[in-house]
């Protein structure tokens, strides 16, 4: 986990940089999980925590559950504990999901704080660079999901909204997410998965045939960005076998 966490932080990093040297911000949005919270905790750690300029930084979040934001299992409380109070971001720059509210409204409200941050107020999400989400963190569940994009959901199918209320069979069952236009828009995905139990899924998305309602990581597909995976050797260990 350890390497995994500090490769991650590097890419990060990394993404940060050029964002704000040629457009002069960095819009990431971040996800939950064990994963990102050992590359949050890195970041907020010396030395890595001074080579980003959080003053410039833009935190948004890919999914959130329905919950309030002091919640245990709030994505926003996990991302904030471990990384947004430790570090010199400004408060007007972290762009949280109003899980406590109801899920469509908490669904329209970000997608209009998303628009209003991207200069997007209407139509598809830009190509423009300057008006897209630089780096999206993204786990992988072990059903095949992401974000909060789960097999067979009808959020795989909306192409018009940036941001939806998600019913899920999880608990709490109410989640709100971007939707695919909204995350292949991006200049750069990152997964990052870890642990034996994400092995088998992994080798089902990565080398398996086709099935993206099933699998809704196989939809994640840049329009004009980059997809990376990040992957610890535990969740290697069956790539490359009969899926």
């Amino acid at each position: 986990m350890a390497a995994l966490a500090a490769a991650s932080a590097e890419r990060f990093i990394a993404a940060a940089e050029k964002a704000i040297a040629t457009r002069g911000r960095f819009v990431v949005a971040l996800s939950g999980g064990s994963s990102p919270r050992a590359t949050y905790e890195r970041l907020a750690r010396e030395p890595l925590a001074h080579r980003v300029d959080w003053s410039r930084v833009h935190v948004v979040w890919g999914d959130e559950r329905c919950v309030t934001p002091a919640d245990p299992s709030s994505n926003y409380k996990m991302a904030y504990d471990s990384l947004l109070d430790r570090v010199p971001l400004p408060t007007a720059n972290i762009h949280r999901i109003r899980g406590e509210e109801a899920p469509e409204r908490a669904a329209e409200s970000y997608e209009a704080a998303l628009r209003n941050l991207l200069e997007t107020p209407t139509g598809p999400p830009s190509s423009n660079p300057a008006r897209r989400i630089d780096l999206v963190l993204l786990g992988l569940g072990d059903n095949g999901h992401t974000a909060s994009l789960f097999p067979e959901g009808p959020a795989l199918d909306d192409v018009s909204r940036w941001v939806v209320a998600a019913h899920v069979n999880a608990i709490p069952p109410w989640r709100v997410t971007m939707t695919l236009p909204l995350l292949n828009a991006a200049a750069e995905l990152l997964f990052i998965v870890a642990g034996k139990d994400k092995a088998a899924m992994l080798n089902r998305v990565r080398c398996g045939p086709p099935h993206p309602r099933e699998l809704p990581a196989q939809l994640i597909a840049p329009t004009s960005g980059r997809v990376h995976w990040l992957v610890d050797a535990e969740a290697a260990a069956q790539l490359g076998e009969t899926a």
